[in-house]
């Protein structure tokens, strides 16, 4: 990347810190790693990164062959911009960073994204009997589709096909449903929160994801 600090350094790590190792470049990953999103999604994304810092890493990301840019045909227009092949490879390292740094004592206030709450989903479902079963998940202007198949996870942006539920509410909300304790059917009563279809198999899937225990640093 042109004017990016390199290590020099042979190392497989080192190599890939080249690419991604610049501040914010990883949290422009995770915000495309459930799909494409449009210049505007990715501010909404990441609040404390400037535009002119975001519009650089995107350009890097592109130069090294991990992020394109891609025109919406009709009846949608404007551009998204989405993880290459070699781009999306990164995701099982991402997911691992983002396990092994959920168990980091934290003092932010700040909330997650939507995005950031996505990956925190798939780092903590706990498998063990799982259910099979189709969730979508509309946080304000974002939705992913959960789908549990055979004790697996999948999340992708967008609805899921056949649905057996579909939670509406924000990431706030739903972080304190999963994470905080906050029982599903207390958030709908209290407004925070709306369920349609079986709201007894949403209850379900969002208890199955134990927060992390923290470990000192």
């Amino acid at each position: 990347m042109a004017g990016a600090r390199h290590y020099d350094d042979p190392c497989g790590v080192a190599r890939a810190l080249d690419l991604v190792g610049e501040r914010w470049t990883l949290l422009v990953v995770r915000e495309l790693l459930f799909g494409p999103k449009r210049f505007s999604d990715l501010v909404r994304g990441l609040p404390g990164m400037s535009q002119n810092v975001l519009s650089q890493r995107l350009r890097e990301l592109g130069g090294a062959g991990l992020v394109e840019r891609r025109r919406l045909g009709p009846p949608v227009s404007g551009q998204v911009y989405e993880l290459t092949e070699r781009g999306a490879a990164l995701r099982p390292v991402v997911i691992e960073l983002a396990r092994w740094g959920s168990r980091v004592p934290t003092t932010s206030r700040t909330d997650l994204s939507a995005d950031a709450l996505a990956l925190a989903l798939l780092t903590t479902f706990d498998a063990d009997g799982a259910e099979d079963v189709r969730i979508t998940l509309r946080l304000g202007d974002d939705a992913f589709a959960a789908s549990v198949s055979g004790g697996r996870l999948e999340l992708v942006r967008g609805t899921a096909e056949h649905a057996d539920a579909e939670v509406r509410t924000d990431a706030a909300g739903l972080r304190a449903v999963v994470f905080g304790g906050r029982a599903l059917a207390e958030a709908v009563a209290a407004g925070d929160a709306e369920v349609a279809g079986d709201a007894e198999k949403a209850g379900r899937f969002l208890r199955r994801f134990p927060r992390p225990a923290a470990v000192g640093t």
